[in-house]
């Protein structure tokens, strides 16, 4: 059930990652130069409030060196990088185990 679970959640994360590398390449081809979506802009986009609040509550809760250099450098990847390796490793976690063979069992 929740390998069933972890691997529908991995194929939506990894649709969302396909639409969003889909939207930087159209963009890029319309605009004529590259184009990258960073995570820190769509999270900005979709709600600013909220990234604000996770900062305070990172920076208050947490020593200063992991807002700064960790997530950062984090919020200043491609959103559809992002997203495609968090999809892939929930695939991964939920996969099936392979059978054994011969006389492990």
């Amino acid at each position: 059930m929740i390998r069933a679970l972890l691997r529908l959640i991995g194929v939506i994360v990894l649709a969302a990652a396909f639409i969003l590398i889909m939207y930087d390449g159209a963009r890029s081809i319309a605009d004529s130069r590259i184009y990258i979506y960073k995570l820190g802009q769509l999270w900005t986009d979709i709600h600013a409030a909220s990234l604000q609040s996770a900062q305070a509550k990172v920076q208050d809760s947490l020593p200063a060196v992991v807002w700064n250099p960790l997530i950062t450098t984090l919020l200043d990847q491609p959103s559809w990088l992002v997203f495609g390796v968090i999809g892939t490793i929930l695939i991964l976690l939920g996969r099936k185990p392979k059978p054994l063979i011969g006389y492990a069992r």
